[in-house]
């Protein structure tokens, strides 16, 4: 496969588990979070969490894997795809951390910002796993 759908489907793979991760969050903070609304917030529309979801479903799937493809030979933690896709995730969580924060502090910020990293990693080992495994073989 090549280099480019290789990177797409690591986007989806990716996407899927962080998804899922995101999900059990909502379930167990009785969707306290709103993790949608949280990233509409991070683009500026906070009331809005179809745009939110449509930015995850994309960024996910499209622009972060191409981001990846871009970066991926000058990330640390190489040759392994996957840890450098973990590199790679954190970056991206920053920002997510810093702006989607909204209104929440105290011991529940602790737990957002703790399990939206280890959401983000799961993300990035999924996408540079799927991406490695696929491009190997092509």
């Amino acid at each position: 496969m090549k280099r480019f759908s290789s990177a797409i489907a690591g986007g989806v793979a990716g996407t899927a588990v962080m998804s899922l991760l995101l999900l059990l969050l909502e379930v167990e903070t009785r969707s306290a979070l709103e993790i949608f609304y949280v990233i509409a917030r991070f683009i500026g529309t906070p009331d809005d969490p179809a745009v939110g979801f449509a930015l995850f479903s994309v960024a996910g799937t499209v622009a972060w894997p191409l981001l990846f493809l871009a970066l991926e030979p000058y990330l640390p933690r190489g040759p392994d795809p996957a840890a450098r896709g973990v590199v790679f995730a954190s970056i991206l969580w920053l920002p997510f951390v810093i702006t989607g924060r909204g209104d929440i502090g105290g011991p529940l910020l602790v737990f957002f910002g703790a399990y939206t990293l280890f959401a983000h990693w799961a993300y990035g080992f999924t996408l540079g796993a799927v991406y490695g495994r696929l491009f190997r073989r092509a």
